[in-house]
Order: C-alpha cells, then structure tokens, then sequence
C-alpha cells in the first residue's frame, strides 16, 4: 500500500513519523513550500516535533494535494476539521474514486456540522467502506519522545482495517480494531469538548477531587449521546470504557500536551475566548465542536448539560464562574 499523508501539524507529523520509521515511503502534502525546503534540508518539520527526524529518502514532499491524491492508495487526511472544506472544495469530484480514506481527524466540519465521512460522501462519492479512522488516547508528542501508545483504528471490514493498523504498528505503538465508524469520531469530538471544560475548572481554580467527579459525569454524558448516534457498528455492546472512548477523554482532560486544556485553563483564568485562541496559536478543536455539538443534539434532545454550559461560556459570554456554578449542581 502506497501512503499519502495530507496535513503538517504536529498529529501529521507524528503519523507521517510512525510510517516511515516503519520503512513506508510516503508522498506528504504540506502547503508551504519553505516548510518543505526546510524539512528536506534539516530532517525535522519546523513547525512540529523538532524533535522528529526523519528519513529523508523516504519522503516524497509536495504542495500539490492533486499530486499527493493521485500517487497514493490510502490518504490519512490529518487537516483541521475547520479548513477541511478550504483544503478540499477545489478537488475534482472522482479524485478519491479507488482511494482508502483514514481520517486522524478529531473534530467536525463547522460549516454543515459535518463528520468527515459525510462530507466526502456528499462531495466526492467516497463510499464508508472506502473510509477509516484512526483515533485514540495519543499524544503526537509522546508519539515523538517514542512512548508507549495506543492507537484505534476503526472500519468496516475488519480485515482490511486490521491491514491499515498493522502499517502502524510500533515498538511504541499498539494498534486496536474496531468497526463503530460513527461513534469513535463523535467520542473525539465530544471529548474535546469536555476537556476544555476541565481546563476552564483548572483555572478556576478547582481541585483534583472535582475534576474526577467533572470527568466521571462527563464520561455519563457522552455515553448518552453516542447511545444516541445512529453507528454501523457490527458489535452488540460496545465497550464504552475502551481506550478509544474513556482512555481518549481522560488524557484529553488530564493531559497539559491538551490543547483543548490549555485553551480552557485560560479562559478560567480570565481571558477572553479570542485573546486565548490568539495566545494558544494552535487549533483546538473544541472551540467549534462545542457549537456543531450544540446544533446537532437540537434534534437529537440528548441529555448533555456540561456539554451545554460549557458552549455557553464560549460562544454566550456566559461566565466561566458562574456557568461552573451551575455544573456543580449537576455532579452526582
């Protein structure tokens, strides 16, 4: 199998790390062409993980997506979910016909509250049989510092996704099969989501004990809402405290790598929503995800009241204070 990755944040870089070092050539999309000439030159993304370093030989880098589309057999598209739809409208409508897609997206498309899934089916044909994930409790820079990690790749058919894992699999990478497309995706975005929260908690100032009831009732809650989500599952029950789902939303949560964490513990801290986003420089998909959610459960009327408030503290001026105030009498 012929891999293509399409992204270069730091999750890009880490998986693009994980298949070369398994001896995988790989044509690499990344737009800015001084990031290539600097990447070939020195070995490391400028940008992410400079402590990465790759084989260079293995690399076949390019600014031309249609290029990297059309060498490759399995796309892993690792693109913030909020620039999906820049990144891809321009493409041709059959560019992923005969095309494995894994997503390592963990977010969801603002425009049409959109998992990735759908939007290439309704743009580009792309079939869910043709379409995996790869999700799960792991940090790109733990993935970097090579610790022990554990990935979930979820698909249709189990033996092809099995095949898909296996390229991934490392000395510090355990793989997981699993076929709850749907549900793993909802399960990332709803975590970040919750993790933002625990970061608001931290800089309110919270303890420890609070954050493990917060975390507690926000497992409940996305339990709840995935009960909900229609999934092509194949399993009876799914094993909601596996990694993929509860491993995922505790580091997320507990993590200072977090994103979503960080930008939350300055928003309990007292900066605005957009003066953190600005001192944070990077995409936390949380931000957005917290409105997709919000608009999505309007039909689905699930019960997820921290998702809710939390929502509200960044898109209602709702005050972190005070909307904790209220998660408080929520917590059993």
């Amino acid at each position: 199998m012929q891999f293509g990755v399409i992204g270069s944040g730091s999750w890009a870089t880490a998986l693009a790390k994980i298949l070369t070092g398994n001896g995988n050539n790989i044509y690499w999309y990344i737009r800015n062409t001084d990031t290539i000439n600097q990447l070939a030159q020195r070995r490391h993304n400028p940008h992410y993980l400079n402590s990465a370093s790759f084989n260079t030989s293995l690399l076949e880098l390019s600014s031309n997506i249609n290029y990297v589309i059309e060498k490759s057999d399995v796309l892993v598209m690792v693109i913030p979910s909020a620039y999906v739809h820049q990144s891809l409208s321009g493409l041709n409508k059959d560019v992923f016909a005969g095309k494995k897609i894994i997503s390592a997206i963990k977010g969801i498309l603002p425009e049409k509250n959109q998992l990735l899934n759908e939007y290439l089916a309704e743009n580009f044909n792309v079939e869910l049989e043709n379409y995996f994930t790869v999700l799960g409790p792991c940090h790109a820079e733990e993935v970097a510092a090579e610790k022990l990690s554990y990935l979930t790749f979820s698909g249709l058919d189990s033996d092809i996704t099995k095949q898909l894992a296996a390229s991934f699999k490392t000395d510090f990478i355990n793989t997981i099969v699993n076929t709850d497309i749907l549900g793993v995706q909802y399960a990332a975005i709803l975590k970040n989501i919750y993790a933002l929260g625990a970061g608001i908690a931290h800089g309110l100032e919270y303890g420890d004990n609070f954050l493990s009831v917060y975390i507690a009732n926000a497992a409940n809650e996305m339990v709840r809402f995935l009960r909900e989500v229609k999934h092509e599952a194949s399993d009876a029950q799914l094993n909601y405290s596996a990694s993929v789902y509860l491993g995922d939303l505790l580091v997320t949560c507990y993590s200072l790598y977090s994103r979503n964490r960080m930008l939350g513990n300055m928003i309990g801290k007292g900066y605005s929503v957009k003066a953190a986003q600005l001192e944070l420089g990077m995409v936390a998909e949380g931000y957005n995800a917290s409105k997709c959610i919000h608009i999505t459960n309007q039909n689905l009327n699930v019960q997820i009241p921290i998702a809710d408030i939390v929502y509200k503290i960044l898109w209602e001026q709702l005050q972190p204070a005070e909307g904790f105030a209220a998660i408080e009498n929520l917590l059993v």
